[in-house]
């Protein structure tokens, strides 16, 4: 693996069966005595521009059973929230750390704080990727269908969002198929619909059925990501159509399970009776973000 993991572009399939491997393993490990702490003794930065509790419980949990120290910043109560530059802060913590987690708004602040950083730095997630949470969801997947090749992955709502982007790199490494269902106010982007990786692909359509015919897996998340609340009322204005309720449920395969990252605003992408479903496996999915993320810091701190 690279030093770093920014997006899933910094991966290929073997990293990702390696991850998934270790992950499995620190899963099932969890609890019993004698578990593997490759980060004894070592400091990790959790750098927090965004508000968060998946992400800041399952990271702080992990470094904590990966025997390591956390150390959680307040992105806006550091110097960088005073003008420092990216560049400094990254030579600075370099000298104290053994890796640095990252959740903020511009994908660009996060590369270049790898690129000044002689240490791992893991996206924890941008406005662009949230690369952890999309190897989550692809673990989450393999953990229920007993493979990856071959599936189809349905996901509804705004194609132009991080875990589109995220999704569509991870599928095509894990031989998914990956159709997005957006209006043309959102579709994905080509570079990544182009992006030639892995067995898998990605198409985009603006209908919902020809998007779940077939699906294995459907997944959705919220209209409205953090940085863009102004937009609120337009985007669910046209996004409307693509809510996950029960009929939509219906038209992919028989047995489809649903993913959502979580958090859910119930009422608007998803409905009650998806999501307190038998179908739905969200709450597994959330679980699996802890032993993904360990099995990358593992990989990438130890």
């Amino acid at each position: 693996m690279k030093k770093d993991l920014l997006s899933c572009q910094d991966i290929d399939r073997k990293d990702m069966e390696t991850i998934f491997d270790l992950a499995a393993k620190l899963k099932a490990g969890r609890g019993k005595p004698n578990q593997p702490r490759p980060l004894e003794g070592k400091s990790v930065a959790t750098i927090f521009a965004k508000s968060s509790t998946r992400t800041r419980v399952s990271f702080d949990v992990g470094i904590y059973e990966l025997g390591g120290h956390t150390l959680y910043l307040d992105q806006s109560k550091t110097q960088m929230g005073r003008g420092e530059t990216v560049p400094d802060t990254a030579h600075v913590l370099e000298r104290y750390l053994a890796g640095i987690v990252i959740r903020t708004f511009a994908q660009k602040d996060v590369e270049e704080l790898a690129a000044n950083a002689k240490i791992p730095v893991i996206n924890a997630l941008t406005d662009d990727f949230h690369p952890c949470q999309a190897l989550t969801d692809v673990f989450t997947m393999l953990e229920h269908a007993g493979k990856t090749d071959g599936l189809k992955l349905a996901y509804l709502g705004d194609g132009a969002s991080n875990m589109a982007n995220s999704l569509t790199l991870a599928c095509k490494l894990a031989g998914v198929h990956l159709a997005i269902a957006a209006p043309e106010e959102f579709q994905p982007r080509k570079d990544l619909l182009d992006w030639k990786q892995g067995t898998g692909s990605a198409m985009w359509t603006t209908s919902v059925k020809e998007a779940m015919q077939d699906a294995d897996f459907v997944y959705t998340d919220v209209w409205v990501s953090m940085g863009f609340e102004e937009e609120s009322k337009r985007r669910m204005s046209i996004l409307a159509p693509y809510r996950l309720d029960m009929a939509t449920l219906r038209l992919a395969k028989p047995g489809a399970k649903v993913l959502h990252c979580l958090p859910a605003h119930r009422g608007d992408e998803i409905t009650d009776e998806v999501m307190d479903s038998s179908a739905s496996i969200v709450f597994d999915q959330a679980e699996n973000r802890l032993h993904v993320q360990k099995a990358i810091m593992a990989l990438l701190m130890a």
